[in-house]
């Protein structure tokens, strides 16, 4: 039996683009002699929809587009694909998220996603209602079972001691199903295709089943997909896996295919990619053409300038040193540096003779006390006002360039580097950064040695580093990691051998940092626990040590 994996990259509410999409790919997968096509999960209104679901006439146009393609979709294929559909039980949520199966123009079953997750990013039961029946279809001589993405995740703990009530493939299993097809919109964190893969592999190894796994592939939001579509056969092995980041069509006769010598890219190779593909959607599908951003001559501004460039080639992208008093010369010539390395325009913007204006306007009220971080977040966000003018004359958008740990401890300025419309690395740790930096750079040289090597330094004071105010970053980065990826508490990482009082510390800093988070952009998520509508910790609170 031969299966056409149709990875796909839908915009959400494109109705129109994603229709023609999916009858495109289901003819060249009928070209490719495939007996049966796998579109992604909620593939005809775009994953997620959030709450364009309470709209009513959104909801009608993803039922007519189904229509649309039902009626003209070839003929000779089985298609699966899913889409947003009414509870009919008059019970319990108004929608239900479901696959339906189409055969010569004709809607022969349908599936509802039976484990709806709640967890970090997903808030599913918001809209639907989990299905209360799993059913087997015959096609092609075959009984298949349709697990939409979570219900292959019954294993997976949310919590501590917690599973869901039910296991889909178990039941599948049980009805005597020969194939699971699961149709996926699971978003990307780095190591997530390998735990893919390991899930997929121990559903063999159980229930004796092959698995068909198609994945979205695409950027929505602060959520990238990373494609990485699999089968395995009925012993866990992996047979196939499509590209990554990328859109793929390929058919895979799952009764012939043994298992593939296929191996999963490393850590830096999967965040590059995903940042990559993150910001080219962003960009895209939000109507802007042109990004530019802040070059300082730090790693951090280099980094995301790499990025962008790789995203939208370099005439796309436009940079400003900004440089003030206590901006060192070797910084100025390493931004550009960077820009001639990349070939984009990099203009320059001094800020000194604006300073001492705000300065002066704010004399009656700063006279008499030294300068401290008021007269540093002024440079900081006189820096973002001309960023911002720049956005709105040219229609571009900025990118801000703060990483994960300043995010976290609040090293950043409300309406300073904050501003912008995408935050590029606001999910990565400052030793990630350096670890991204030195992997790209291990392939191209385009960032300058001098960038990699210097100390890090905001330069909004004479000589500052970051260290005078932060840990070293080789601790304070384990600390958040423990403490905002793995949920540990202030004691659980004492106990990991850090002291008491800097985990004490670091924690107070990131409380209080939570209001400046609120107002930032979109993050963009490669980390198992992001910045963003993953993570809701209330800003008014007791700054206790959780």
């Amino acid at each position: 039996m031969n299966i056409a994996l149709a990875q796909i990259n839908p915009v959400t509410g494109d109705f129109a683009g994603n229709i023609e999409k999916i009858l495109d790919y289901t003819r060249k997968a009928k070209a490719l002699r495939a007996d049966m096509v796998v579109f992604p999960e909620l593939c005809i209104c775009g994953y997620p929809p959030m709450d364009l679901l309470s709209y009513e006439g959104f909801v009608d146009e993803n039922i007519r587009a189904l229509r649309r393609i039902q009626k003209e979709c070839p003929r000779d294929i089985t298609v699966i694909l899913g889409y947003a559909d009414r509870n009919r039980l008059h019970k319990g949520k108004a929608l239900r998220n479901r696959a339906a199966v189409i055969q010569n123009g004709t809607i022969i079953h349908t599936q509802a996603k039976s484990l709806l997750p709640t967890y970090d990013v997903f808030d599913e039961t918001r809209y639907f209602e989990a299905s209360d029946e799993r059913r087997l279809f015959t096609a092609h001589n075959r009984k298949i079972g349709i697990a939409i993405c979570e219900d292959i995740w019954w294993e997976k703990e949310i919590t501590p001691g917690a599973r869901y009530p039910v296991d889909p493939v178990r039941e599948f299993a049980d009805l005597g199903a020969d194939i699971i097809i699961s149709p996926s919109a699971s978003p990307f964190h780095a190591g997530k295709p390998a735990l893919r893969q390991s899930l997929l592999g121990r559903i063999g190894k159980t229930a004796s089943l092959p698995v068909v796994y198609v994945n979205m592939v695409g950027g929505n939001d602060e959520l990238i997909f990373d494609g990485n579509s699999m089968v395995t056969d009925k012993s866990g092995a992996l047979v196939y896996k499509a590209a990554s980041f990328k859109e793929d069509l390929v058919c895979v006769d799952i009764e012939s295919a043994g298992p593939a010598e296929i191996t999963l890219e490393e850590k830096y190779d999967e965040i590059e990619k995903a940042l990559v593909l993150g910001i080219k959607d962003y960009v895209k599908k939000c109507g802007f053409h042109d990004v530019h951003l802040g070059l300082s001559g730090g790693i951090d501004s280099a980094l995301v300038a790499v990025l962008a460039v790789k995203a939208l080639g370099a005439e796309h992208v436009t940079a400003f040193s900004l440089p003030s008093r206590y901006s060192s010369e070797g910084s100025k010539t390493d931004a550009y540096e960077l820009a001639e390395n990349l070939s984009i325009a990099c203009h320059t913007v001094p800020i000194e003779n604006i300073f001492p204006q705000f300065l002066q306007a704010l004399e009656p009220f700063f006279g008499g006390s030294e300068p401290d971080t008021a007269e540093e977040n002024i440079q900081a966000r006189i820096r973002g006002t001309l960023l911002m003018g720049y956005s709105n004359k040219r229609n571009s958008l900025l990118l801000t360039t703060g990483n994960k740990s300043e995010l976290a401890v609040g090293y950043c300025t409300l309406y300073g580097d904050m501003s912008g419309g995408l935050a590029v690395i606001g999910d990565l740790l400052k030793t990630d950064v350096y670890g991204l930096c030195g992997h790209i750079n291990s392939r191209e040289h385009s960032i300058p040695e001098a960038i990699l090597t210097k100390a890090p330094s905001a330069e909004l004071r004479p000589d500052q580093k970051d260290q005078d105010s932060l840990p070293p970053y080789d601790i304070l980065d384990p600390v958040l990691d423990y403490y905002l990826v793995q949920f540990k508490t202030a004691e659980e990482i004492t106990a990991l051998g850090f002291d008491a009082d800097l985990v004490r510390g670091i924690l107070k800093l990131v409380a209080r940092a939570e209001y400046k988070r609120r107002q930032a952009p979109p993050v963009l998520k490669v980390s198992p626990k992001a910045f963003g509508s993953g993570r809701r910790m209330p800003i008014a609170r007791e700054l206790y040590e959780i």
